[in-house]
């Protein structure tokens, strides 16, 4: 066995979702490497901004790296341009970030994929920020991870249009719990998140675990 598969937390099923009245973003809790669990309750949505938000997907440390970095480069930002980026703006810095990352070199490749989802004077706006850098304006739905196979035959058939928040939130519930059902990386509980025109609100965080009973 490789050294980098021994030591790469990966794994995940996230889903970006547009409705008629703001954006679902999903996702679920389990990091793991190579066929072990390593992790539980990993966080995969976190917050860049308090009007902004990422899923991750990928090598877990190239992933955490690059959330700090692009919360450090948006604040030192705002304070010397004195306004807040827009949500494409910050796209296009973090697109830039992943162009870098995945072609430095390195034992272990840093693959990472996000969904940056947030509202800014022009509205809501989901982002899918591919692994090799490249910048996708989402209008209608988006899955990364190890998931997002099994999840895009359920957005496939299931999403509408003009769906509202709680119609989306349903639709990433059933999404999220069909990746658990049949990808291995993906499990151990649920977070749901809604950006509207107010705001950024989590709507769950339930964790699931297996129990035996005798």
């Amino acid at each position: 066995m490789a050294d980098s598969e021994i030591k790469v937390k990966k794994g995940t099923t996230t889903v970006g979702l547009i409705c008629k009245d703001g954006i679902v973003l999903a996702a679920e809790k389990r990091a793991t490497i190579g066929g072990f669990i390593a992790d539980k309750k990993a966080e995969k949505i976190v917050l860049i901004t308090d009007k902004m938000a990422l899923t991750t997907a990928g090598t877990v440390s190239d992933a955490q790296l690059i959330v700090k970095l692009v919360r450090a480069e948006l604040k030192l930002k705002q304070v010397r341009t004195n306004r807040e980026s827009t949500l494409k703006e910050a796209a296009n810095l973090l697109g830039g970030m992943i162009y870098g990352n995945i072609r430095k070199f390195s034992a272990i490749p840093g693959i990472t994929q996000f969904l940056l989802a947030g509202v800014d004077d022009q509205g809501t706006h989901l982002y899918d920020l591919f692994v090799d850098g490249s910048v996708i304006d989402i209008t209608d739905y988006v899955s990364s991870g190890s998931g997002s196979i099994i999840v895009y035959g359920i957005l496939e058939a299931l999403y509408k249009k003009d769906m509202t928040i709680k119609e989306g939130t349903e639709l990433a519930l059933k999404s999220i719990n069909a990746a658990i059902q049949r990808d291995s990386a993906s499990g151990n509980g649920i977070v749901v998140y809604t950006i509207t025109n107010a705001g950024i609100k989590k709507i769950l965080d339930k964790n699931m675990e297996a129990m035996l009973k005798m």
